[in-house]
């Protein structure tokens, strides 16, 4: 028996756009209803002119329809991938790549246009609020009808029912029909139904945003537990730290088509990279500085670098992993700063939180007159995993006050392998790596 859940084969699907082509641009039905009444009024008038020319009369009602050409769109083109028996794999990419179109095959809500898809077992689908519930009918009803359409008979659904109302938190309105429930209410029930009725294959879409942080966290604790009973789940989603925490693998795809499979940090790692236009910020440092800035503030940060190598394939100077490294800040200072702070927060590409450097916590302020200055922190035991890294920076007026200047979401520099730890890199466990930490089993 195959290993293999779900395999997509030369999968595209095209959709058929019109665009409307006319002079005045946007037309409103009260428009159409106008030329309609007054049609007869212009023929009378364009005829009397046109015989007083000599010209030849015009036909009868000219027509008020415009002219439409067609375009064939694909969505999906050319799409080929495997997902094995028990592997939680996600699927990113920008809006409008082709991730709901794809959920839309793989659940069979769409047929594709060409190409096929080959699924092993029973799919359990939570991709839009309202998707598989009769909104006429109760929670109750709906939790047995979604169950019947899975192929489950009724005493595996009683069985299944208590738990499914408790995760779902809706016990007050089991029997109101759905059709008067909250998104959120909505979202609970058709999430706990898809994932307790045992499909071979879960398959959801970012509608879990919907959801309050509790709540979310139940669902990706409930996938976590789904995956780990030898079920398979695909999850759609444009947040990159929870793509990273809960899928092994990862489907990148762009303009319909898949630009990429792998290892869920390192296609993480690429589509954040393409996404944010590294090497165009690191290209054009000066305009970068430039942004919204104060004109009013006593002193400027003019640049930020780093004593690494390269530059790499990101434009990002780099730095090995587990080396010390520098960063060295530029000042523009206008009026002399009296024990002023500085504050750096590093951070992932999509936003996690590494550190902060903060210069009160060494006891060191700023004391300089005006003019031109740099300010360099020495950073000699940081554990930064492999990425790219990013920073805001703050010239603050004191710990507790605001900040006279700020840079947001600088990209500073990359961390790379170099060759140790390799066990370690096979493994997205986070943003630091422990290699200096010790164990000690002794009694």
């Amino acid at each position: 028996m195959s290993d293999v859940d779900i395999r997509a084969e030369n999968l595209g699907k095209k959709y058929r756009i019109r665009h409307q082509q006319q002079a005045q641009g946007y037309v409103a039905l009260r428009d159409v209803i106008a030329r309609r009444f007054t049609a007869p009024i212009r023929w009378v008038r364009d005829r009397s002119q046109m015989s007083g020319n000599g010209s030849q009369s015009p036909s009868l009602l000219p027509p008020i329809s415009t002219r439409a050409s067609r375009e064939d769109f694909w969505a999906l083109k050319s799409v080929f991938f495997e997902v094995k028996r028990g592997q939680v794999v996600g699927i990113i990419g920008r809006n409008g790549a082709g991730k709901s179109t794809l959920l839309k095959i793989l659940s069979r809500i769409t047929e594709p246009t060409e190409g096929r898809v080959r699924l092993n077992g029973r799919v359990s689908s939570l991709l839009e609020v309202g998707t598989g519930f009769h909104p006429e009918l109760t929670g109750r009803e709906n939790i047995f009808l979604n169950g019947a359409i899975l192929g489950m008979t009724r005493a595996e659904i009683k069985k299944k029912f208590d738990e499914i109302v408790a995760f779902a938190e809706i016990e007050k309105f089991l029997d109101t029909p759905v059709k008067r429930y909250s998104s959120g209410m909505y979202v609970r029930l058709a999430f706990a139904v898809a994932a307790h009725l045992e499909p071979e294959i879960l398959i959801v879409d970012e509608v879990l945003a919907v959801g309050d942080a509790e709540f979310q966290k139940k669902c990706l604790g409930k996938m976590q537990d789904v995956s780990r009973g030898g079920r398979t789940v695909l999850f759609v989603s444009h947040n990159m730290g929870v793509v990273n925490t809960l899928t092994q693998r990862c489907i990148y795809l762009e303009n319909g088509q898949i630009a990429a499979v792998g290892n869920s940090r390192d296609i993480v790692e690429m589509y954040l990279t393409k996404s944010i236009n590294i090497r165009g910020e690191r290209a054009n440092e000066l305009e970068f500085f430039r942004r919204n800035r104060r004109n009013d503030t006593p002193v400027r940060i003019t640049g930020l670098l780093v004593n690494g190598h390269g530059p790499d394939s990101t434009g990002l100077p780099w730095v090995e992993m587990g080396a010390a490294f520098t960063i060295e800040m530029k000042l523009d200072v206008v009026k002399a700063l009296q024990g002023a702070m500085l504050d750096m927060m590093l951070k992932r590409s999509h936003g996690e939180r590494v550190t902060v450097l903060f210069s009160g916590d060494q006891g060191c302020a700023l004391f300089l007159d005006p003019g031109r200055h740099s300010v360099t922190v020495r950073v000699g035991n940081l554990p930064l995993a492999p990425g790219n890294y990013f920073v805001d920076v703050g010239v603050n007026q004191s710990e507790q006050t605001i900040a006279y200047d700020v840079i947001l979401d600088f990209p500073l520099f990359s961390i790379v392998n170099n060759g140790q730890v390799t066990r370690w890199l096979d493994r997205p466990w986070g943003v630091l790596h422990s290699a200096t930490v010790e164990w000690d089993t002794s009694r």
